[in-house]
């Protein structure tokens, strides 16, 4: 293995799993209605929709890459989806505990959300044409380097989620609850322009 790919890689790899995007804020804001266990679900789906996107994009780099029309218009998708969550976020009241069990987000909706997670598409795509042969050629080989990836994508979504728990209990009157649901749908509403304004 090449030593100095494998730095770069992971100079790749951990900012891009840390910083703000679709899956980290999201999990930021239900884990500041939820707390953290209940928001384990959610994070379970995005490691299996993130892992499957990423052999998919790992075998079929090339087609995405020669299909740029295909891609925008999955930009676009996913910037409406993540903008309609802001907006669910955003205007959710404080809730209380008979209603908290029908108002989570579970394992489905972090798969789906993988679908059209522009980040998470621009990600694999950057990760499999710079790095992609890290652990040589092969489907094998990108199954690795997606497998790396969640070594360091999971503690991300667990410490922003742990990161709303946190938050949950510092806004814990009704009042501030609203205002805190308002914020994180407005970040989240920040991460669905961003994604739609980038090339």
């Amino acid at each position: 293995m090449d030593t100095d790919l494998l730095i770069a890689t992971l100079v790749f790899i951990i900012p891009m799993c840390f910083s703000p995007g679709p899956n980290n804020v999201l999990c930021a804001a239900h884990g500041s209605q939820h707390g953290l266990r209940a928001t384990l679900p959610l994070i379970a789906g995005m490691a299996i929709g993130w892992s499957t996107l990423g052999l998919f994009v790992g075998g079929a780099t090339v087609f995405i890459e020669e299909n740029k029309s295909f891609f925008n218009l999955l930009r676009y998708l996913g910037a409406a989806y993540i903008a309609y969550l802001a907006f669910k976020v955003a205007t959710a009241s404080p809730i209380s505990e008979e209603v908290q069990e029908s108002e989570r987000l579970g394992t489905i909706t972090g798969i789906v959300l993988q679908v059209v997670n522009g980040k998470a598409w621009i990600h694999f795509l950057v990760l499999m044409t710079a790095f992609g042969s890290l652990f040589g050629t092969g489907l094998e080989a990108k199954a690795l380097l997606v497998f790396l990836n969640l070594i360091f994508g999971l503690p991300a979504v667990i410490s922003w989620a742990a990161f709303g728990t946190l938050l949950k209990s510092a806004f814990s009157s009704p009042e501030s609850a609203k205002n805190l649901n308002r914020v994180m749908g407005v970040s989240l509403f920040a991460v669905a322009i961003w994604i739609t304004l980038s090339h």
